[in-house]
């Protein structure tokens, strides 16, 4: 009998000892899934902000060296920056081709090109250069209109919008490209308002290009505001934030160092957002210079989030 009870308190042991190996093992291997799933969730966000992945933004019109086609995208590959944004002025109008050209060289892609306001002879001639040159660019176009308009001017405002901008994303469908709505203030760049556009303007290929510089008053409920606009959000342009900046001065700021900063591009990180991030010049600083400032702001401010 005691030899019974002495081989059944074994067997008792190992059985125990078996099943905490088990446990542990499992815990272990879950532990070790979650680590990896952490590591390439880190990888994910932080590959949003890789270098390739970045794209130059207000620094045509806006560089104090006022450089020349050739000259700016020599200067955008020495940043190791691929991808380009254009905005222009009128002077700029017969250099468009150059540009071009200029960008194919140096192996920059042409991501995005601030578009005429509606279907004019310079909105044609502009499509026209990118058929016979093969690119692609998403045509950006901002508008206006009072936020407090009422609801019947709302209503007719809206027509007026579709009519105006539907011409635009059909011309550039039958070449490939975009249309992306430009967010710069008044009641069309109101989130809400946008993602209303997108959807009476009603073509595949109209989508949302959202500025930070343009949406301080919307800082508070950022996460928010992403999650609305991201089945739509073509691009997205970056800038140091401060609170209330726009009304103190302080609406362009070098990336990283803004007081919001930290908790502006973790939410990015962290929206599910995969498309190209711009970078501002947007000051009549050196555009080499101010761009510089901010591929180090960003790099710094990427490692926290790691």
């Amino acid at each position: 009998m005691f030899r019974l009870s002495h081989h059944r308190s074994k067997f008792a042991d190992i059985g125990f000892a078996l099943t905490l190996f088990v446990t542990f093992s499992i815990a272990i291997s879950a532990c070790a899934v979650a680590l990896h799933a952490q590591e390439i969730d880190v990888e994910k966000r932080n590959g949003l902000f890789r270098q390739e992945n970045l794209m130059a933004w207000c620094i045509v019109p806006f560089d104090s060296f006022n450089r020349p086609p050739i000259e700016r995208a020599k200067m955008l590959s020495e940043l190791g920056i691929k991808k380009f944004a254009y905005d222009y002025r009128a002077e700029h109008v017969p250099t468009f081709e150059e540009e071009i050209l200029a960008l194919k060289q140096y192996k920059i892609e042409l991501t995005a090109w601030w578009f005429p306001g509606s279907l004019n002879d310079e909105a044609r001639m502009t499509l026209a250069l990118f058929e016979k040159h093969h690119v692609t660019p998403q045509l950006w176009v901002m508008g206006g209109g009072d936020v407090n308009m009422s609801k019947e001017d709302e209503n007719r405002f809206l027509e007026s919008e579709v009519n105006r901008l539907r011409p635009i994303a059909d011309a550039g469908n039958r070449i490939g490209c975009s249309l992306a709505l430009y967010n710069h203030g008044g009641w069309f760049g109101v989130p809400e308002n946008m993602v209303r556009l997108v959807k009476a303007i009603d073509r595949p290929n109209v989508g949302i290009v959202y500025n930070l510089h343009h949406a301080h008053d919307q800082l508070d409920r950022l996460a928010e505001v992403l999650n609305l606009l991201k089945p739509h959000l073509l691009a997205l342009n970056v800038n140091g934030m401060e609170t209330k900046g726009d009304q103190i001065g302080k609406k362009i700021l070098v990336i990283g160092e803004g007081n919001r900063d930290a908790e502006v591009f973790r939410t990015i990180s962290e929206s599910g957002y995969e498309g190209p991030i711009g970078i501002l010049n947007h000051t009549q600083e050196d555009a080499k210079e101010r761009l510089s400032k901010n591929l180090m702001g960003l790099q710094k401010l990427m490692k926290p989030l790691k």
